[in-house]
């Protein structure tokens, strides 16, 4: 369904084809390349339960989450390219970004429910997906059973499948900041949104909705989240999102290829897969190189080839300036039919730094959050 199908047009904006993207279920990660890590070895992106010499039984709960928590952190450390350190066994913890709005880590028992209450929340409203909640032992049923014999508190779940992968967030926060627009015209009150450490998915949609219904600057959102908590939320994301929504989200076919007729096999990264996730290529007999032809909206995205098992970057593709590792990705940027139209201009404009909206486009993406079908 076309939520924008039935919207008045604004002349100085171009049609709108964007389409709400319902949460689809996703296997866990399996690997992460180089982008913020080694560069020529895939870093584990798997939450495992335990590991090293000590076995679980020999292990005391506490230990067991300390050690879990650690992991949790390492990986969010190098998937998202800060350093970032979340404490599970230590309870739940937020912090008011404004006075109606809260970004904070998940719910562990059904008390904390009670704890929020207290503060004068009206919607939880939880980012987690299943394989999230099942890491560290949260019984979620629990919790929404003992949030639904209030009738002062409503628990919302509005899944985001690809923990620290931007572009899933991107596909996912018109849908997402819908529901939770929705919920806080109704509930009104204080708002928290929680993922699981409350550093990437809830912070970037508390972003979002600043951005989108509250009037803020993007930037100015920004530096306000960033001086009430440590976090890393996704802005390109953001940003693609809003020029998404008020341009349109056009696919646009790619071409990457790898030469070199001696590999076992060729595999790509990154993308809009994620870095949990590959790609295989497929060998030309007759130009003897490796091919991969996929379509992709506009934007830019980095990845990184896996050959024969090694992680590494095509020296004939584009690539990007080294991180804060001395570590590079090949990137690619999507562009659209028409370089110089109205709508590519509009969508430069979102996806610079310190983007504003206008009048006209604040109103257009509130009407577009009120026009999303519902999620269940």
């Amino acid at each position: 369904m076309n939520c924008l199908q039935n919207l008045p047009r604004c002349s100085s904006l171009p049609p709108r084809r964007f389409k709400c993207h319902r949460q689809v279920k996703s296997p866990c990660f399996l690997r992460i390349s180089g982008a913020a890590g080694d560069a020529d070895r895939p870093k584990s992106l798997a939450l495992k339960a335990v590991s090293g010499s000590t076995s679980s039984a020999e292990m005391s709960g506490s230990e067991m989450e300390e050690e879990k928590s650690e992991e949790y952190s390492t990986t969010m450390t190098e998937a998202m390219g800060a350093v970032l350190t979340y404490r599970h066994e230590l309870g739940m913890n937020y912090n008011f970004i404004r006075p109606d709005l809260i970004v904070g880590s998940c719910l562990q028992t059904p008390k904390d429910v009670n704890k929020l209450r207290a503060i004068g929340v009206k919607t939880i409203f939880c980012l987690q997906q299943d394989p999230d909640l099942e890491y560290f032992g949260v019984d979620i049923k629990a919790i929404r059973d003992y949030a639904g014999t209030y009738d002062d508190i409503q628990h919302l779940r509005a899944q985001i499948s690809r923990d620290f992968d931007a572009f899933d967030l991107r596909m996912r926060l018109p849908a997402v900041v819908s529901k939770l627009h929705k919920a806080i015209n109704q509930n009104g009150g204080v708002t928290y949104v929680h993922c699981t450490a409350g550093m990437g998915r809830a912070p970037a949609v508390a972003l979002a909705y600043m951005f989108w219904v509250q009037g803020y600057k993007l930037g100015e959102a920004h530096r306000l989240l960033l001086s009430k908590r440590s976090c890393f939320p996704k802005l390109y994301a953001i940003k693609s999102a809003t020029a998404d929504i008020l341009t349109g989200s056009k696919k646009k076919p790619i071409s990457l290829t790898w030469q070199d007729g001696n590999s076992s096999t060729v595999e790509v990264s990154g993308l809009d897969i994620g870095w949990g996730q590959r790609l295989p290529l497929q060998f030309d007999e007759e130009q003897r190189l490796w091919k991969l032809t996929r379509e992709l909206p506009e934007g830019e995205y980095e990845y990184k080839y896996i050959v024969d098992g090694e992680w590494t970057c095509n020296e004939h593709e584009l690539v990007t300036s080294p991180n804060k590792d001395g570590h590079v990705n090949n990137y690619i940027k999507v562009l659209g039919d028409d370089h110089g139209s109205d709508g590519a201009a509009l969508r430069n404009r979102l996806t610079a730094d310190n983007p504003d909206l206008t009048k006209d486009e604040r109103m257009l993406i509130r009407q577009f959050l009120e026009a999303c079908p519902d999620e269940e």
